[in-house]
Protein backbone atom coordinates (compact mmCIF):
# COMPACT_ATOMS: atom_id res chain seq x y z
CA UNK A 1 0.00 0.00 0.00
CA UNK A 2 2.95 2.31 0.58
CA UNK A 3 3.13 5.28 3.11
CA UNK A 4 1.48 8.12 3.44
CA UNK A 5 1.42 11.12 5.38
CA UNK A 6 -0.95 9.62 8.15
CA UNK A 7 2.14 6.86 8.69
CA UNK A 8 5.00 8.47 8.91
CA UNK A 9 7.38 8.04 12.42
CA UNK A 10 10.70 9.88 13.07
CA UNK A 11 13.95 6.80 12.97
CA UNK A 12 14.14 5.08 15.98
CA UNK A 13 16.98 7.13 18.35
CA UNK A 14 15.84 10.44 16.88
CA UNK A 15 13.56 11.42 20.02
CA UNK A 16 14.87 11.25 23.40
CA UNK A 17 12.74 11.62 26.18
CA UNK A 18 12.81 14.51 28.57
CA UNK A 19 14.19 13.64 31.80
CA UNK A 20 11.72 14.69 33.99
CA UNK A 21 12.80 15.20 37.79
CA UNK A 22 11.88 15.89 40.83
CA UNK A 23 8.42 13.07 40.33
CA UNK A 24 9.30 10.96 43.01
CA UNK A 25 11.52 7.91 43.98
CA UNK A 26 10.39 5.58 41.38
CA UNK A 27 11.22 7.57 38.23
CA UNK A 28 15.10 7.34 39.29
CA UNK A 29 15.14 11.32 39.50
CA UNK A 30 13.56 11.99 42.91
CA UNK A 31 14.79 13.32 46.43
CA UNK A 32 17.31 15.81 45.11
CA UNK A 33 16.38 15.46 41.89
CA UNK A 34 19.99 15.50 39.94
CA UNK A 35 20.87 18.51 41.98
CA UNK A 36 23.52 16.68 44.46
CA UNK A 37 23.14 16.80 48.06
CA UNK A 38 22.96 20.04 50.05
CA UNK A 39 24.87 23.90 49.20
CA UNK A 40 24.54 26.96 47.17
CA UNK A 41 24.24 25.07 43.87
CA UNK A 42 20.89 22.63 45.02
CA UNK A 43 19.21 25.63 46.15
CA UNK A 44 15.98 26.14 44.11
CA UNK A 45 16.68 29.69 42.07
CA UNK A 46 20.67 29.12 42.95
CA UNK A 47 22.56 30.45 40.14
CA UNK A 48 26.55 32.30 41.38
CA UNK A 49 26.92 35.28 39.33
CA UNK A 50 30.10 35.44 36.84
CA UNK A 51 33.53 36.27 38.60
CA UNK A 52 31.60 35.38 42.38
CA UNK A 53 34.77 33.47 44.06
CA UNK A 54 32.61 32.46 47.38
CA UNK A 55 33.18 35.83 49.13
CA UNK A 56 37.06 36.09 48.45
CA UNK A 57 38.16 39.41 47.06
CA UNK A 58 37.42 38.59 42.88
CA UNK A 59 40.58 38.69 40.83
CA UNK A 60 38.78 41.81 38.51
CA UNK A 61 39.11 43.60 41.64
CA UNK A 62 42.50 42.58 43.23
CA UNK A 63 44.19 43.45 40.16
CA UNK A 64 44.72 47.34 39.48
CA UNK A 65 43.12 49.47 37.16
CA UNK A 66 44.97 51.03 34.46
CA UNK A 67 44.41 53.39 31.47
CA UNK A 68 42.09 55.93 30.86
CA UNK A 69 39.96 56.95 28.20
CA UNK A 70 41.06 60.49 26.20
CA UNK A 71 37.69 62.67 25.62
CA UNK A 72 39.38 64.63 22.87
CA UNK A 73 40.08 61.52 20.61
CA UNK A 74 39.44 61.96 17.12
CA UNK A 75 37.20 59.00 15.37
CA UNK A 76 37.64 59.04 11.86
CA UNK A 77 35.99 57.43 9.20
CA UNK A 78 38.36 55.73 7.20
CA UNK A 79 38.31 55.05 3.52
CA UNK A 80 40.93 53.10 1.43
CA UNK A 81 42.14 53.89 -1.73
CA UNK A 82 40.44 50.63 -3.20
CA UNK A 83 37.31 51.64 -2.17
CA UNK A 84 37.70 54.79 -4.30
CA UNK A 85 38.48 53.23 -7.86
CA UNK A 86 34.90 53.11 -8.94
CA UNK A 87 34.23 56.86 -9.22
CA UNK A 88 34.86 58.73 -12.39
CA UNK A 89 37.71 61.16 -12.42
CA UNK A 90 35.15 64.08 -13.62
CA UNK A 91 33.57 64.08 -10.12
CA UNK A 92 34.88 65.35 -6.88
CA UNK A 93 35.37 62.62 -4.21
CA UNK A 94 34.32 64.60 -0.84
CA UNK A 95 33.23 63.24 2.48
CA UNK A 96 29.73 63.98 2.46
CA UNK A 97 29.44 61.94 -1.69
CA UNK A 98 30.98 58.62 0.13
CA UNK A 99 28.05 59.12 2.81
CA UNK A 100 25.30 59.68 0.30
CA UNK A 101 26.76 56.76 -1.92
CA UNK A 102 26.82 54.39 1.24
CA UNK A 103 30.77 53.85 1.54
CA UNK A 104 31.27 55.64 4.61
CA UNK A 105 28.56 55.11 7.14
CA UNK A 106 29.61 57.51 9.35
CA UNK A 107 31.51 60.76 9.36
CA UNK A 108 31.98 61.42 12.78
CA UNK A 109 34.85 63.84 13.40
CA UNK A 110 36.36 63.56 9.84
CA UNK A 111 37.05 61.08 6.78
CA UNK A 112 40.89 59.24 6.64
CA UNK A 113 42.20 57.97 3.89
CA UNK A 114 44.37 55.44 3.79
CA UNK A 115 46.67 53.66 0.77
CA UNK A 116 45.59 50.21 0.63
CA UNK A 117 44.65 49.97 -2.94
CA UNK A 118 46.08 51.29 -6.17
CA UNK A 119 44.49 54.30 -8.58
CA UNK A 120 44.23 54.40 -12.31
CA UNK A 121 42.41 57.29 -12.82
CA UNK A 122 43.44 60.70 -11.59
CA UNK A 123 41.27 61.81 -8.63
CA UNK A 124 40.31 64.68 -6.85
CA UNK A 125 39.98 63.80 -3.42
CA UNK A 126 39.21 65.73 -0.11
CA UNK A 127 39.39 64.47 3.26
CA UNK A 128 40.30 65.84 6.65
CA UNK A 129 43.51 63.74 6.85
CA UNK A 130 45.94 61.23 4.20
CA UNK A 131 48.22 58.65 5.17
CA UNK A 132 51.34 59.33 3.26
CA UNK A 133 51.00 56.33 0.83
CA UNK A 134 47.28 57.50 0.57
CA UNK A 135 48.90 60.86 -0.70
CA UNK A 136 51.41 59.59 -2.73
CA UNK A 137 49.18 57.19 -5.02
CA UNK A 138 46.45 59.69 -5.36
CA UNK A 139 49.59 62.29 -6.74
CA UNK A 140 50.63 59.24 -9.01
CA UNK A 141 47.48 58.53 -10.77
CA UNK A 142 47.59 62.49 -11.37
CA UNK A 143 44.85 63.61 -8.65
CA UNK A 144 44.79 65.83 -6.45
CA UNK A 145 44.14 65.30 -2.69
CA UNK A 146 42.72 68.32 -0.56
CA UNK A 147 43.16 68.09 3.27
CA UNK A 148 40.12 69.90 4.92
CA UNK A 149 40.02 72.09 7.95
CA UNK A 150 39.44 70.01 11.22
Amino acid sequence: MGTHIGTLRPPRGAHKRRKRIGQGMGSGHGKTATRGSKGQRSRTGARVRPGFEGGQMPLHRRLPKRGFTNIFRKHYAVVNLRDLEKFTPDEKITPELLVQRGVVRELRDGLRVLGDGELKAPLQVAAHHFSKSAREKIEKAGGKAEVLPA
